[in-house]
């Protein structure tokens, strides 16, 4: 197969980095097709809590580095460089917590990881050939939060208004924005920055062809 090229795609929740990595990944399989390239989530890697009560689940940080087992990660990304597949776990916001189900990734010659702390754990940044960061005003970030929490996640206005000013702004300021001095490409307009996709499809393309 070949050397594995392992992209990272960063920034604030509501960034745009799901937007901008699904993009990517979905316009290259229908162009090239399924081979050569996968797509992981960081979220998926949230702490099974299955252990805990709903109320307790509740009262998690999820956006501070202690909620993700980034071990697992750091492994599994180690295991599809080395080209073994992996079971990625599957996460549901609205329990907090893992499924039983989990997702096989099958190794490719480009790996694509999407979240919000990927370039704040050291062990995940050497892991790292190529760093994106999603540069997205926190104030858009906020209405992209609140618009996808109350419809997908079944979350109150108040709620996610709560969640962002004692979590979530915190967060970003001690650990995610920090982390933008360690990208290769800062990104802005989210998702929907359409020079920035097309450059990182045409070097996802030279490296499938390699």
């Amino acid at each position: 197969m070949g050397k594995t090229t392992i992209i990272a795609i960063a920034g604030a929740s509501a960034s745009g980095k799901s937007l901008f990595a699904s993009t990517v990944y979905q316009e290259l399989v229908a162009e090239l097709g399924g081979h050569g390239i996968a797509i992981l989530a960081e979220d998926a890697y949230y702490r099974d809590q299955s252990h805990m009560s709903f109320e307790q689940r509740q009262l998690t940080n999820y956006d501070h580095p202690a909620a993700f087992e980034h071990e697992l990660l750091v492994q599994h990304l180690g295991q599809l460089r080395r080209g073994e597949p992996v079971e990625m776990p599957q996460y549901s916001y609205k329990t907090h917590t893992r499924l039983q189900d989990t997702i096989k990734i099958n190794p490719g010659k480009v790996i694509m990881v999407e979240g919000i702390l990927l370039l704040h754990d050291p062990k995940l940044r050497q892991l790292f050939d190529i760093s994106v960061f999603m540069d997205t005003p926190l104030d858009v970030c906020l209405l992209r939060r609140m618009t996808r929490d109350v419809e997908e996640r079944g979350r109150t206005i108040q709620s996610v208004a709560e969640q962002y000013q004692e979590t979530v702004r915190p967060a970003f300021f001690e650990f995610i924005l920090p982390s933008k001095q360690f990208a290769d490409l800062v990104v802005t307009r989210g998702g929907q920055n359409e020079i920035a996709i097309d450059l990182i499809k045409s070097k996802i393309r030279q490296l499938l062809a390699e």
